[in-house]
């Protein structure tokens, strides 16, 4: 009979259980479940709800199974439904009597919403490093690019010379923000709901701060209600891996476009490219092409469990047990993407002559002609009149602005002098540019020196 048969008089139909039960893939919270056992025991028998003797009893049975799980020793049942169930059950075969007063003063509601919060927080911890890796990979590729002139683009039209430092440093300053959302999410779940019971608390002493002192919560939730029907954090966790995912497919992206003869600005390494079984020639980036694949389904997890949550009535519903999965499905999802995204470009190597001679054509020094004229006195707005015409003689002529003579530049503008050509030479584009968050090379020695320490303080959360 089941734990919680006494109820019933007929037993569940064979399909229903299997349709019911979670330990399928609730079963990876096994951890989580013992050590919150393992910490509500304690507390029973401090506050004398139980005997010490049981007490002891009920935390070195569990232990002992907590040893064999980790060793891969147990067989989880689906007839127990869940992980909850499937522990308390051996518990009592192993040390008896004592095994059935662990639930006192507990229900399933807020022992699994205890589970997942110990989850997302553990969980959080593991995302956050392993974009930590990535993040460390593009300050070193930024280092080692300060100089190495790119052109950056808008509409996917080339627009301004910057540097491949300085376009590297545009996404690591995506996945810092992605690490303080994974350290927001992980705040989020610090907060340790048992003792709120199926939805009411309980009527036992229970000393509540003492259960998150040895579980290492920060504080305690305030409304028993909110506790056991509450996933704002697992959906904070969601959002957090949706967003990091985003960026990632945005990187992949232009490392599909660079790699391409078109562009030729990378060559990824064979390591993470594949062939094709008709064309000999092909190498694709797949790997690239994988992670921007899986960033629908991170989407999808997080709308799945909005769209189940929207219009729950309180307290808890069996609804909420489609909690699990999509946040088990995001969370390894990045865990697989970061590394390889992080190898990939620890691995490429960037064509740093395309770039440069890419940045010199496409007149993406003409708002720097602009700039000019505006800075020997001509309106800005006249100057972009004036250099939009110069720009389109010499796109007609296939030539560049630094090509067009001085006396035919001063058909445009009496303004335009001999320093013009100095002026517009894509370095000078680039080293101008030095106002923080620049692409000058000192202000992205600057910016790369503010992101280790950003990176620094991010990561020590969790060391």
């Amino acid at each position: 009979m089941k734990l919680w048969g006494g109820r019933f008089s007929e037993s569940t139909d064979a399909w229903m259980d299997d349709f019911h039960a979670s330990i399928r893939f609730d079963r990876r919270l096994y951890r989580q479940d013992i050590l919150g056992s393992i910490a509500h025991a304690v507390m029973l028998g401090e506050q004398g709800i139980i005997s010490n003797e049981d007490s002891l009893a009920i935390a070195d049975g569990l232990r002992g199974i907590l040893r064999d799980a980790d060793a891969g020793l147990i067989e989880w049942r689906v007839d127990a439904e869940d992980i909850h169930m499937n522990v308390e059950s051996l518990l009592i075969e192993r040390i008896g009597e004592a095994g059935k007063r662990l639930h006192t003063g507990r229900s399933r509601n807020d022992q699994v919403a205890l589970d997942t919060r110990m989850y997302v927080k553990d969980e959080c911890a593991e995302l956050s490093r392993a974009l930590h890796a990535l993040i460390e990979t593009l300050l070193g590729l930024a280092e080692s690019h300060i100089n190495s002139v790119m052109p950056g683009y808008t509409h996917l039209q080339r627009a301004q010379p910057i540097t491949l430092a300085h376009h590297l440093m545009a996404f690591a300053q995506m996945f810092l923000r992605d690490m303080e959302r994974f350290n927001n999410a992980r705040d989020a779940a610090d907060v340790m709901p048992l003792g709120s019971g199926a939805l009411a608390g309980s009527t036992f002493p229970l000393n509540r701060e003492r259960v998150a002192e040895l579980l290492g919560f920060s504080r305690i939730s305030e409304n028993s209600l909110d506790a056991v029907s509450d996933r704002d954090y697992i959906l904070d966790a969601l959002y957090a891996c949706a967003v990091a995912i985003g960026h990632m497919s945005r990187l992949c992206e232009e490392l599909v476009l660079w790699s391409s003869i078109e562009f030729h600005f990378v060559e990824i390494s064979d390591a993470y490219a594949t062939g094709s079984s008709m064309m000999p020639q092909k190498k694709n980036p797949d790997a690239a092409e994988l992670i921007r694949g899986k960033t629908g389904r991170v989407y999808g997890d997080l709308i799945a469990l909005m769209t189940t949550m929207k219009g729950l009535p309180l307290a808890y519903d069996k609804d909420m047990q489609e909690d699990k999965e999509p946040l088990f499905d995001a969370a390894d999802t990045i865990c697989a993407c970061a590394p390889i995204l992080e190898r990939m470009l620890a691995t490429a190597r960037f064509n740093t002559e395309d770039m440069s001679r890419a940045a010199s054509g496409g007149f993406t020094n003409a708002t720097d002609a602009a700039d000019y004229l505006a800075g020997k006195g001509v309106p800005f707005r006249d100057a972009h009149s004036i250099v939009g015409r110069l720009v389109r003689y010499c796109a007609a002529r296939n030539i560049a602005i630094t090509d067009v003579p001085l006396e035919e530049l001063r058909g445009y503008s009496e303004a335009f002098d001999d320093d013009v050509y100095g002026a517009l030479s894509i370095e000078q584009c680039v080293a101008r540019r030095n106002l923080p968050g620049g692409p000058a090379p000192h202000a992205v020695k600057r910016s790369i020196k503010a992101a280790r320490e950003r990176l620094d303080k991010l990561i020590k959360v969790y060391n």
